[in-house]
Parts: structure tokens; sequence; C-alpha cells
């Protein structure tokens, strides 16, 4: 590994001073950049500690449920207001990685994380998003854990989060800090997909820090279910993950939340198939339904043609479990 600065700057606005130069990362449980580091894939000059930082809390507020970004996966999905409250979430969170890594990694840097492609991984293959102009090896490559929605010629890679799906269907927002004071976020606008510039995974501005995420309150939690799709039962990513939560009355969909992860460079919500259910009785056919019409735009680019029949079924069996039909 490249050497490198470690500093641990006292205060937040001592981080906002620090972490807008060149060749400068945060560092909090480092469960993703520690391995990119080994890898040869990111050669920091200067790592920022941020640890110490009062960004831990889980709090419950008129609005909703604020959380810090540097709470621990683990801590978020066993919190007690969580589970009650936003379950969709605390289900997404213990679907991730293992035990020891949700120990270790943070709310802010589940989000910052960066793909699991294996060709941005291989510094000995091409890859836009690593390397750009070097070309996207999966696109005609090996691709069979890649995007069917929002790629382009350029990257076709997914966003490997588990939490950021959950949060994309909650309608959660981000709130960010910079020298000029914080602003706010939607979440489903927080991630970019790849267009002419893979390499740019999200809209946070350099010099910039997450500082948490806040999730209004909602009338989802007893309807609630994420679906995990995946070649092996723990520490694999998805193939295709279904965010779904429901609000009933009786057996009529009074509003509904959906998205998708394994399926696109950002967590990808499922805005016309949510609509499509709103009046409806929760039944198999109205959730096929809106699967089916969740599918408009999908491209396979090969080895990753079986999602195309995957994503509907993961879609209408995952809203048959929130809504208690198995």
């Amino acid at each position: 590994m490249k050497q490198f600065q470690y500093v641990q700057p006292a205060t937040q606005q001592a981080v906002l001073e620090v972490i807008n130069k060149p060749g400068t990362k945060i560092i909090a449980g480092g469960t993703n950049l520690v391995d990119l580091m080994k890898r040869g894939v990111t050669a920091p000059d200067k790592l920022v500690d941020i640890n110490h930082l009062p960004l831990k809390n889980i709090t419950v507020t008129p609005n909703g449920l604020y959380i810090g970004a540097l709470a621990l996966n683990s801590v978020v999905s066993e919190n007690r207001q969580v589970v009650e409250k936003q379950p969709l979430l605390a289900m997404a969170l213990r679907s991730g990685a293992s035990p020891q890594l949700r120990n270790m990694a943070t709310v802010g840097g589940n989000m910052m994380q960066r793909t699991r492609c294996g060709y941005f991984y291989d510094t000995a293959m091409p890859c836009n998003k690593r390397v750009s102009g070097s070309g996207c090896g999966a696109y005609e490559g090996v691709n069979r854990m890649h995007a069917i929605f929002g790629a382009s010629s350029q990257c076709i890679a997914v966003h490997p989060s588990d939490m950021c799906v959950a949060l994309a269907a909650l309608d959660a927002v981000v709130i960010v800090a910079g020298k000029r004071g914080e602003h706010r976020v939607p979440f489903t606008e927080f991630h970019r997909l790849p267009g002419d510039h893979p390499e740019m995974d999200n809209n946070l501005a350099p010099g910039e820090l997450i500082i948490g995420v806040e999730i209004p309150n909602n009338t989802l939690a007893k309807n609630s279910y994420y679906l995990k799709v995946r070649d092996r039962q723990s520490y694999a990513f998805a193939l295709i993950s279904v965010a779904a939560a429901l609000d009933m009355k009786n057996d009529i969909i009074q509003s509904a939340r959906l998205a998708m992860g394994g399926v696109a460079h950002k967590p990808w919500r499922l805005f016309d198939a949510e609509k499509s259910l709103v009046g409806k009785k929760a039944s198999e056919e109205s959730f096929q339904q809106a699967a089916q019409l969740a599918m408009q735009g999908a491209k396979a680019y090969g080895y990753n043609s079986f999602k195309l029949k995957l994503a509907p079924a993961s879609i209408t069996e995952a809203l048959k479990h929130a809504a208690g039909l198995i």
C-alpha cells in the first residue's frame, strides 16, 4: 500500500476544513475503503478519521426518525425505535454483509460504499469507474451481477447496499454539512446513475460530510418486508433485492413503497408500480401487474438475462410477504 497521512481533527468544523483537499478520504469503519486500498483501487494521500464526532445518535423527532452517520449498522438494526417504527430498515440491515462487518460499518459509510463489480476491483481490467476512458470490461464480459436499469455504455455496475434500498423506499432524507452550513438531499437523489461519468457514485460535493439521515413518519411498519435473493444465505451481495411496504386499510392498499437493489447503479425506486397499487386489493394478481409495470425499460447484457424473470417474481413475492399473504 502507498504511504498515507492519518489525521483525526478534533471537531466537525476542523474535519470540513481538510476533507476538500485532493487525495483526501474520510474513514470511519473502513469496511470498504481499506479493501480498496489493499487492492490498489484507491490510494489516498490522507485519511481523515471521523469516529470521534458526535454522530452516533438515533433519535425520534417530531418529523420522524433521525439516525447519525456514525451509527453502526448492527446498532441501528437492533435499535428498538428502528425495529418498531421502521422495520423495513432493520430487515435490510440484518440481511447485509456479516455480523462482524455490521459491527464496524456505519450508516454514512454504507451510503458511500463503492460497487463490488469484479472489473472495478481488478486493476488489470478496463473500468471507466476506476480509470476514466479505459472502457467497461463488464459490458461484454462476465456480467451476471450487473444492472438491468439505468445503465450506460460507460458502466453497468450496481450499487451494493441493502440499507440504501430500504432508505430509498422510505423517502429518507440525507443531512449533509459543508462550509456553508447544512442542507438536505432526498435519498433518491443522493446516488447517481453512471451516464458519462461512472466515477461519480453520488452527488456529495467535495468538502461535504454526511452527518445523518432522517426517515419521515409513515404508517408502513405493519406491512413491510425486505427480500434479498442471493447465491448463498449469508455474506453475499444481492442478485435482486426488494424493499416493499404497504399502508393498508382492511385489504385495500392506501399507499405503497417499492425499491430494488442489485439492478442499477443506485437504489432503484419503482414509482410507477407504487402508484398502480393504490386503491387495489392486496392480491397476487395486483402484485404481478405492478411487477410487470416495474420492468418497463429493463435491459439485460447477456449473463444477467435471468434477472428479467427473477426481478418481477421477487417484487411479487416481497409484496405478498408485506401484505401477509404468505
